[in-house]
């Protein structure tokens, strides 16, 4: 059937947000809901995904049956693991024509309107992806423990096991280290515990301290963001080879980061020009038979 519709999900670690336009692009109904991470909650992340289809037909006027004659792509995170692909593959929503990709894919059609190019998020994980405009490639995206080069995570638990060894004076304590230990009552033993139950999200909220740090002058804070930068600038340089140069940053990171970044990596970056549901709807848009602007 010819699609009438085109519906664009990002499903990401916090949230997920859907999008419902007409083939022209005018916009007849968003909606956000919950987490949608196939791969850490599978069931919940498409019960998610499936109320916000519900939702945005519903507050467009459309029945449900509406949904056969709509063009769906689903950006969800977790769907670059390929065992959580192959259980993908039935997962069938009634609609015209249907792509499932990651979530870093959409991001990287948005930021660079459908046009080759690449893009790597930093936010409290990190992941990237390059278009040739033919195919995608992801770099990173393997979690906390294997991956996340240049994250909040990372840079936080960086920042707690120096404030340790500032606490045993095995480098110099500063008032920033303090701080940190501070929040720990000055307790090995209590920070200790608290990691047992961290999550990556409870690891990258000292992020805000590091960069207030780092900006009154504090050394150890200083060589925390070299040292994410320079992870970052890792990611970006095999970013740029495989998208002739063209890399955007995004993510909660992104911007205080950058300042942060060797000057040949800034000078190679760009603006992005959209976000990750639009860059959905652009995939979406390239489902039907007839491609027009969004």
């Amino acid at each position: 059937m010819q699609p009438h519709y085109l519906l664009g999900i990002d499903g990401g670690g916090t949230q997920c947000r859907a999008r419902l336009t007409d083939l022209q692009g005018r916009v007849l109904a968003e909606a956000t809901g919950g987490p949608a991470n196939v791969w850490s909650d599978y069931d919940a992340a498409l019960t998610c995904v499936g109320q916000l289809i519900d939702r945005v037909l519903s507050q467009a006027g459309l029945a449900p049956e509406a949904l056969a004659q709509t063009a769906l792509v689903a950006g969800l995170a977790g769907a670059n693991v390929s065992s959580v692909q192959a259980r993908l593959a039935s997962w069938q929503p009634a609609c015209a024509a249907l792509q499932v990709v990651s979530d870093v894919e959409i991001a990287c059609a948005g930021a660079h309107s459908g046009a080759p190019g690449a893009v790597f998020i930093i936010g409290t994980g990190s992941q990237g992806a390059a278009w040739d405009g033919e195919r995608f490639t992801l770099l990173g995206g393997w979690g906390f423990a294997l991956s996340d080069q240049g994250s909040g995570a990372e840079l936080g638990r960086r920042a707690l096991r120096l404030a340790l060894l500032a606490y045993e004076s095995i480098i110099t304590p500063t008032a920033f280290t303090r701080q940190l230990m501070a929040q720990f009552s000055d307790s090995p033993e209590t920070m200790l515990l608290w990691t047992r139950s961290a999550t990556p999200a409870d690891w990258a909220r000292v992020v805000p301290q590091i960069f207030a740090a780092a900006d009154a002058g504090d050394c150890h804070a200083q060589d925390l963001l070299h040292q994410t930068a320079a992870d970052i600038g890792l990611m970006v340089r095999r970013l740029i080879a495989l998208s002739s140069g063209r890399v955007a940053l995004m993510g909660g990171l992104a911007t205080p980061i950058q300042r942060w970044l060797d000057n040949d990596i800034q000078a190679r970056l760009v603006t992005p020009q959209g976000d990750a549901l639009s860059g959905a709807l652009i995939l979406a848009q390239q489902l039907t038979p007839v491609r027009l602007s969004i």
